[in-house]
């Protein structure tokens, strides 16, 4: 895709504006909300709930957030809400002018969160660099973060998602992506660390990881057949929940109107929608006994593609026995 045309798709006010190409250096990567994300009401929910929270904890010390993508990045709004969350003094200038010193602060208030949230750097969604520049994904990762550590009754809005776009510098030029990312969880989901019967199958023995794809392939085809659908790819197929939809109706005796899902989903919003419907329907009958977050189906990711499609075979499972799924858990 052309520069130009890049621009087109992702014009954004202000700062969000794509980089020219000469901005980025080899291989970088950068992330952009396109306004249809940036008007989402439930991401627009999402930071007014918290500019309020942060606003009545503060209140005391006279201080007002306006803006996170404006007001958290220097360090000082930061610094204020982390010691009075966590109760700790942290050893840095109240006041930093400089660009250097508002870095050095950001730093050192950031290593507190991150020990505190029990977070090394590759696991954190944030940055000091992504919040210093402002990166508003960035700074919601790190505010919900700290949400759910000192204030885990807060309301945040549940299941809130957001279309972005990854632009990269490559040699023949600028490359762009789609993706969705989560920024809370779904409603339904609970602890998403625990671990279940294919953790222990991935970890112990990934060698027995394709018999069980081949079985659960075997029954998926023998019940997509009456609607002359076939299935090769479990890693691929169902990331855009049109197929995960038809086989749960199949199975289930669910009629699905075309108007409440998308047959030929041309976004990762719309792919998203799909697969969070399918899912809703197997927890109402009962049928998740593990938490799945959507995003990870619709990112191709191999353990949730088969937690849920396990789900179903236990319940429909074929009258014969089939080789290397066993009746109760893929051990």
């Amino acid at each position: 895709m052309e520069p130009e045309s890049l621009y087109n798709l992702l014009h954004l006010p202000g700062k969000e504006d794509p980089p020219a190409e000469e901005e980025l250096s080899q291989g970088e990567k950068r992330k952009f909300l396109p306004p249809t994300s940036r008007n989402n009401p439930k991401f627009e929910e999402l930071q007014k709930v918290l500019m309020d929270w942060i606003n009545a904890e503060l209140l005391p010390e006279h201080i007002v957030v306006r803006s996170l993508e404006e007001d958290i990045f220097d360090g000082l709004i930061l610094h204020h809400l982390f010691q009075k969350l966590s109760g700790l003094k942290l050893d840095v200038e109240e006041i930093a002018l400089t660009a250097a010193s508002q870095r050095r602060k950001l730093a050192a208030v950031l290593e507190s969160v991150d020990q505190s949230l029990q977070l090394e750097e590759p696991q954190a969604k944030w940055s000091m660099e992504s919040i210093f520049n402002k990166d508003l994904l960035a700074t919601l990762h790190l505010l919900v973060a700290l949400a759910k550590r000192f204030q885990p009754d807060l309301p945040l809005p549940t299941n809130v998602q957001v279309e972005v776009i990854t632009m990269e510098r490559t040699k023949s030029g600028l490359k762009s992506e789609k993706s969705v990312e989560q920024l809370t969880e779904c409603g339904c989901l609970l602890d998403l660390s625990a671990e279940d019967v294919f953790d222990e199958l991935f970890k112990l023995a990934p060698e027995k990881v394709n018999a069980v794809k081949e079985a659960i392939v075997k029954f998926v085809n023998q019940e997509l057949d009456r609607l002359g659908l076939s299935v090769q790819n479990l890693d691929t197929q169902f990331a855009d929940g049109v197929i995960l939809l038809l086989l749960i109706g199949q199975l289930e005796g669910f009629f699905l109107h075309l108007k409440e899902f998308y047959l030929t989903p041309s976004s990762p919003a719309e792919m998203l929608h799909n697969v969070t419907l399918a899912l809703e329907l197997l927890k109402e009958e009962g049928l998740l006994s593990y938490p799945v977050n959507p995003e990870d189906i619709v990112n191709k990711d191999a353990k949730s593609t088969l937690r849920v499609l396990y789900s179903l075979f236990r319940k429909h499972k074929l009258k014969e026995s089939t080789d290397g799924v066993p009746q109760r858990s893929p051990n």
